[in-house]
């Protein structure tokens, strides 16, 4: 398996997975499906489907386009209704496959927006992936646009906390330094976000993506995936894990570095 990652509309990411067996490859919210074909091009590969993790238009607003320059693609997404081109609607625990080797676990993540899927990864010879759209960011996560603390708290911590440590998460945004200037805000003595922030700002001064972080890296870094830990929760003036994801998410909300 491989993953290209095929930066789009400013700080937006695209994904081209690719099951290298068998030549056969799915794109992860093509914006700017000219890219994503470019990307198809360039590594000789069958594009067999579309995996849309939410619908807003940066994520969702290429799929038409693909259907019309890919006929026949199969688009999947979390609701056929509000997802643009959808063809085939996931629910929760779904699984699709890509080739031979590569296997595809549907995961819901409401809270961003509520039909809100995040894609889970695997195959035998590498680490799994996991692609996160709005929902975890680097250091973060989206905005609580269309669900509440508890399914946050339940999709970061619970649903995405639980995979494989080594899982490489693979995020819908460059929002990494800015997340961590945020992180270190609310945990100042967290010696492991202090020095992410200075490899991820090297690598903004170079040019250079952030992506992809882990998931035993954002349990480490990322303020919303710690909310269980009763030293968070005491610094920030709470006292449960759903009180502490609000209060970090309004202060995030408000916050100018």
């Amino acid at each position: 398996m491989k993953i290209h990652h095929i930066p789009c509309r400013g700080d937006k990411y695209a994904y081209l997975i690719i099951d290298e067996s068998s030549k056969e490859a799915a794109a992860v919210d093509p914006v700017e499906p000219e890219k994503l074909l470019q990307a198809v091009n360039e590594n000789g590969v069958d594009l067999k489907l579309v995996l849309t993790t939410h619908h807003h238009w940066d994520h969702a607003g290429g799929n038409a386009k693909m259907k019309l320059l890919v006929p026949g693609i199969k688009v999947y997404g979390g609701s056929i209704d509000n997802v643009e081109g959808c063809t085939d609607k996931l629910e929760n625990g779904d699984k699709l496959t890509l080739g031979a080797d590569v296997n595809i676990l549907s995961l819901h993540t409401p809270c961003h927006t509520k039909g809100h899927i995040s894609y889970y990864v695997t195959s035998k010879e590498e680490d799994p992936a996991v692609f996160t759209g709005d929902t975890l960011f680097v250091a973060g996560c989206g905005r609580f646009f269309e669900g509440t603390a508890e399914q946050m708290y339940q999709s970061l911590c619970v649903t995405l906390g639980s995979l494989p440590k080594p899982t490489r998460v693979y995020c819908g945004h460059e929002y990494t330094v800015e997340n961590l200037q945020f992180a270190l805000a609310v945990e100042p003595g967290n010696a492991r976000t202090a020095q992410k922030l200075l490899w991820a700002q090297h690598q903004q001064k170079e040019n250079l993506p952030t992506i992809p972080s882990t998931i035993e890296e954002e349990l480490e870094t990322n303020p919303f995936m710690r909310v269980d830990l009763p030293e968070l929760q005491t610094s920030v003036g709470c006292h449960s894990p759903v009180e502490t994801m609000q209060e970090i998410r309004r202060r995030k909300d408000h916050w100018r570095g």
